[in-house]
This record gives structure tokens, C-alpha cells and sequence, in this order.
């Protein structure tokens, strides 16, 4: 059996569907996997033996600007990447029995599964990119926002799915119409197919059943990391009491918001522990209570922080939960961000913050209320309800669906 996986985006988006792909090839699955073209992602891939196929422009070098690019670049940016997925795709998946595509834009993946006769699942690693009357859509960079006021769900799902088709009816169709295939009048319904997989955690991100949807939550892929921390790192935590950890890993925070996170935790007296992430942030200023870090083992880290200070990324949110770490989560408005900082605020075990408007004394409040006894006991009896076992759920799953 074959396999070809397929997504675009960040480490967040990439490192579920790596998850997958080892628990498939445990089970004897050849995969091959649809990434950015970042030599970060072609190494990971070729270290576990699945074959790499690049798409796309590089990921880092996107998201190296301070602010996004304009409307009008990402409609166009939108569109060559649909192009090229129908370049890339089909020779990709020659050979394959299923098509995994994870992220709403693999606009393409779909159609090509189609035209090659094989099956085909959408993946979500966030609740609140399925339409449900039961929240409103994510925030869509560049696309039209809706009337002020507008507050109806239902309403704002029907806006994003014109923005979706408006985006990307054009392209799509011309190109299946080229595969020999009929036109599709939802764009972003077709992607998802009325019976999408949801890679979150029950216990942290849950489904609410929804008329038209049958979706199937697996629990959030991931797999055990067993790398060491680094030396200086365990020298700087074995030196006194557990820090506070501050990240945002492939966002670029206003720097404001990451200078005073460390600020406000340094001035309750506790120590505070910077990841540098793809922003290379160093706010550290050779003080001796407070280090930074690159990219690190945040499975065994979370466990020796108090508290974790990030932008609401999937992963990041999912590991402090496990850890039982109270979070500070001062999101960006980018795709699912705002919904995981309402979830770590619904659950209170932790904090939600808007990102771009925080200041020193919000971050300051937020910090304390992570802190205080009773948002770290419920910090740490969520942690026992997290699962572990999402990535081998999807795995056995898809290869009963296949055969």
C-alpha cells in the first residue's frame, strides 16, 4: 500500500502528517509527503525514510516580514500555489492508493485523487476550520471581512465560502475541467469532503456535532520525543526554580508583545526561559535569570517550565496542555490561533490574550492569573486527559478505509 500525504505551511502543519507518516510505515505503508521545499522539511523526511516532494515557495522565507503581504500578493501567491499543486501532484501520487491533504489550501489534492481513481481524506488540525453553526470561521487574510455587527455564525460561514470560491472557483475549475473532470460550485465544501478527519484532542479541542458533517476526531498526531535538552539549557534549569517559558515559533510577534511577556515575568520574580523561533528573538541582555533557546524538545521542556507564554499554535498548545502547564496565550489573528487561545480561556488553564493589542500591563495580569494555584491544578488534571494516541488512531483507520 501507498500513501501520499500532502500539506503547506509551517512546522505546525508539516509535523502532524510526519507523525502519521512513522505510524503508517510502522504498519508497513510506503509514504511519500507533499511539504515547502525548507531543507528543515527534506531533512526530517529523509531521516525517517519517506519520500519528500516539494511544493511550492519556501515556507521561511514567507513569513519573514514584520507585517503580511498585501491582498493583492496573497490572492496571486493563493492562486500559482494551487497551479503548481496540480503540476506537482498527480506525479506524486502515481502509484498511490490514498491522497491524505491536510489544510484548506491544498485546493488541488483532491482533484488529482479524483482524476488517478484513488481514494482520497481531508485532514483539519483545528475544529474551527469545519464550518459549524456552533463557531465562526477563522480569520482569512486578504479576503473580505464581514459587515461590522454580523455576529450570525451561519451567515459568516456562507461569507467564507464565497470568499473561497472568489479565490479559487476560477483556477480549479479550469484545471478539472482540463483533467476531464466536472465543475465544483463550493470550493472550500468539495476540499473538505462531508466526512473530514480532525486531528485535535478531544479532551482540549472537541467536535460539536454538526447537520452535514460527520466528522471523525482522531486525537492531535504527534509522536514521543526523546531528544535531550542541551546542556546549557539543563544547566540554566537545574539553577533554580522552573521558568516561565516564552514562544511563538514561526510568527513573528510584535516585538513589544515578546519584550514584555519577558519584562512582566521577570518583575514578579520568576525567571524566564526565550524561545528564539523563526524570528530569532534574543531579548535575553546577558541577564542570569533569563536564557534563550533555539529549536528544543518541547515535550521534555514543558515539563520543567511553570508556565508557557505563546502565540495559540496547535502544537504549542496541545504540548502544554499535556505537560500540564498553564498557558499564556497571546495569539496572532491567523488562522487557528484565536480559537486555541478561547479554548486554554474556556478550560481556564490559562489565559487568552489578543496579540497585537497586549500590553505590559495585560501581560502582567495574565501572568499572574497563569500562576495562581488555581489555574495550575486545572492545568494539570486536563493533562490527564490528553491523548497520545492520534497518529496511530489515523494510521489503522485509514488503512481499513482503503481496504
Amino acid at each position: 500500500m501507498r500513501v501520499l500525504l500532502s500539506t503547506y505551511g509551517t512546522r505546525g502543519d508539516v509535523e502532524p502528517l510526519v507523525a502519521l507518516a512513522v505510524r503508517l510505515r510502522a504498519l508497513g505503508v510506503e509514504v511519500r509527503m507533499c511539504t515547502p521545499p525548507d531543507e528543515e522539511f527534506a531533512e526530517r523526511l529523509a531521516g525517517l525514510g519517506v519520500r519528500h516532494v516539494p511544493v511550492g515557495p519556501a515556507v521561511r522565507t514567507l513569513m519573514r516580514g514584520a507585517v503580511l503581504p498585501s491582498a493583492a500578493d496573497l490572492a496571486r501567491y493563493r492562486t500559482e500555489l494551487v497551479e503548481t499543486q496540480f503540476d506537482v501532484l498527480p506525479a506524486a501520487a502515481d502509484g498511490c492508493d490514498v491522497l491524505v491533504a491536510a489544510g484548506l489550501a491544498q485546493i488541488a489534492a483532491r482533484s488529482v485523487a479524483e482524476a488517478a481513481g484513488i481514494r482520497y481524506v481531508y485532514a483539519s488540525y483545528a475544529a474551527v476550520h469545519l464550518p459549524s453553526p456552533h463557531h465562526a470561521p477563522p480569520p482569512r487574510p486578504g479576503w473580505a471581512e464581514p459587515d461590522p455587527g454580523t455576529n450570525d455564525n451561519r451567515t459568516l460561514w456562507e461569507l467564507d465560502a464565497r470568499n473561497v470560491n472568489a479565490q479559487f472557483g476560477e483556477t480549479l475549475n479550469g484545471r478539472r475541467a482540463a483533467l476531464g473532470l466536472p465543475p465544483v460550485d463550493d470550493v472550500r465544501d468539495h476540499v473538505l469532503t462531508d466526512r473530514p478527519w480532525l486531528a485535535a484532542d478531544p479532551a482540549l479541542g472537541p467536535w460539536r456535532e454538526t447537520p452535514g458533517l460527520d466528522v471523525v476526531q482522531t486525537g492531535t498526531w504527534s509522536l514521543p520525543d526523546e531528544r535531550p535538552l542541551p546542556a546549557g539549557l539543563v544547566t540554566f534549569l537545574d539553577a533554580g526554580a522552573p521558568p516561565v517559558y516564552v514562544g511563538f515559533g514561526s510568527i513573528r510577534p510584535p516585538r513589544d508583545v515578546a519584550r514584555g511577556a519577558i519584562e512582566a515575568i521577570l518583575a514578579q520574580g520568576h525567571r524566564a526561559l526565550l524561545s528564539r523561533g523563526w524570528a530569532d528573538l534574543d531579548l535575553v541582555d546577558g541577564r542570569d535569570d533569563c536564557f534563550a533557546v533555539g529549536e528544543v524538545n518541547q515535550q521534555r521542556l514543558f515539563g520543567r517550565v511553570t508556565a508557557v507564554v505563546h502565540h495559540g499554535g496547535a502544537g504549542t498548545t496541545v504540548t502544554a496542555a499535556r505537560a500540564g502547564a498553564p498557558q499564556v496565550v497571546a495569539a496572532t489573528q491567523l488562522s487557528d490561533n484565536p480559537y486555541w487561545a478561547g479554548r486554554v480561556a474556556d478550560l481556564e488553564i490559562g489565559v487568552a490574550l489578543d496579540g497585537p493589542t497586549a500590553t505590559a500591563d495585560s501581560l502582567s495580569a495574565a501572568i499572574r492569573t497563569a500562576l495562581a494555584p488555581d489555574t495550575r491544578a486545572r492545568a494539570k488534571a486536563l493533562a490527564d486527559e490528553i491523548r497520545t494516541d492520534g497518529a496511530a488512531v489515523a494510521a489503522s483507520l485509514l488503512l481499513d478505509t482503503v481496504r
